[in-house]
This record gives structure tokens, C-alpha cells and sequence, in this order.
């Protein structure tokens, strides 16, 4: 299947501009790069075909993202700490974890 993108580059999510983008400042890394945007249909819709129960998770230092798992584990955006994996949103959340591991895994507890 081929998915096509018809919308114009001033309403594609993930542009060089993202001035408009009211999520661009919580953002962590400031890009649109996270795990969970192939799992988001663009303008907001639900996507049907993304995966749902134990092959999503939340993002342990954005808390409240979604993360699909095998996105996430394809793109290398986890670690395992004391037994248990944490997958990512995006790049920048893997040092920000390094960081302080028991502090985050603490918060997905």
C-alpha cells in the first residue's frame, strides 16, 4: 500500500517551521521526529492502523506521549534499567534518562 501526503507544506506536522505548533514548545527535543508520529494520522485523525494494548507505552520523560514500542525499538529510542525497558518519544529523551534513570522509572512505577 502507498500512502500519499496531499497536504500542503505550510499544514504538514514535522516542517522547519514550527512557530504555529502549539506542541513544539513542551516538546523535548523540539522536533517532530517522535516515535509516536507514524502512529498518528495527519490533522488529528485516529489512525486504525496503529497498534494498541501492550505494544504502546508512555514516554517515561515526556509523560503522557505515546509510544508504539517496535517504532521505538526499530529507531534504537529505549533502554533497559534494573530489569525493565523504557522506550522513548524521541532522540533527546535517551540522555535525559541517562541521566537519572531511577527518577523516571520511578514516575512510569
Amino acid at each position: 500500500m502507498i500512502l500519499v501526503n496531499q497536504s500542503t507544506p505550510s499544514t504538514m506536522k514535522g516542517t522547519s517551521d514550527m512557530t504555529n505548533d502549539p506542541q513544539a514548545a513542551s516538546s523535548c527535543c523540539g522536533t517532530g521526529g517522535h516515535a509516536s508520529d507514524t502512529a498518528a494520522a495527519a490533522g488529528g485523525r485516529e489512525n486504525l492502523l496503529a497498534s494498541s494494548g501492550d505494544e504502546t507505552t508512555t514516554c517515561p520523560v515526556m509523560e503522557g506521549t505515546p509510544v508504539v514500542k517496535a517504532v521505538a525499538e526499530a529507531a534504537g529510542l529505549y533502554r533497559d534499567y534494573e530489569g525493565t525497558r523504557y522506550w522513548f518519544c524521541c532522540a533527546g529523551c535517551g540522555p535525559a534518562f541517562d541521566a537519572d534513570p531511577a527518577k523516571y522509572a520511578a514516575a512510569m512505577a
